[in-house]
C-alpha cells in the first residue's frame, strides 16, 4: 500500500491521505473545491466548484500514475440536489469514460462547499 501526495492538489484537512494505491487501484479521498495554490475555497457556484474538484482529482490521479480516463467509480456528494444538472454538465467534460457513479445530497460538506467527489481508478502497469 502506498500513500499519494501532490502539491498540485489541496493538502488533507484531517487525518487522511489524498489517495492510497493498492495493487493496480487508486482510491482517492473526497476532493472539495480548495484551490491548492491558495489553500482556500475561491469558487462560489456549483459549476466553478465542480471544475476545481475535477482539477484536484486529476492532479491526485496523475500523481498516483492514473488518470480521469481510468476512473471506474465515483461517489459524488452535493449539498443541494437542485444543483444536479449543472454539476453533471461540468462532470461530464472531465469523466468522458462514464464511470459507475453514485450521487447523493448531504446536509453539509466540509468548509460549506457545494460538492465533493471521490474516485476509484485503475493504474495502467
Amino acid at each position: 500500500m502506498n500513500y499519494v501526495y501532490t502539491k498540485n492538489a489541496p493538502d488533507a484537512i484531517g487525518p487522511y491521505s489524498q489517495a492510497i494505491v493498492t495493487g493496480n487501484l487508486v482510491f482517492t479521498s473526497g476532493q472539495i473545491a480548495i484551490n491548492p495554490a491558495s489553500g482556500a475555497v475561491e469558487a462560489s457556484t456549483i459549476e466553478e466548484q465542480t471544475e476545481q474538484v475535477c482539477k484536484n482529482l486529476k492532479a491526485v490521479l496523475t500523481e498516483a500514475g492514473s488518470s480521469l480516463e481510468n476512473v471506474i467509480k465515483t461517489t459524488c456528494f452535493l449539498s443541494d440536489m437542485a444543483d444536479f444538472a449543472a454539476f453533471n454538465q461540468v462532470y461530464g467534460k472531465y469523466f468522458t469514460g462514464k464511470p459507475a457513479r453514485s450521487c447523493v445530497a448531504v446536509k453539509t460538506l466540509p468548509k460549506n462547499v457545494l460538492v465533493e467527489v471521490e474516485a476509484v481508478a485503475v493504474i495502467d502497469k
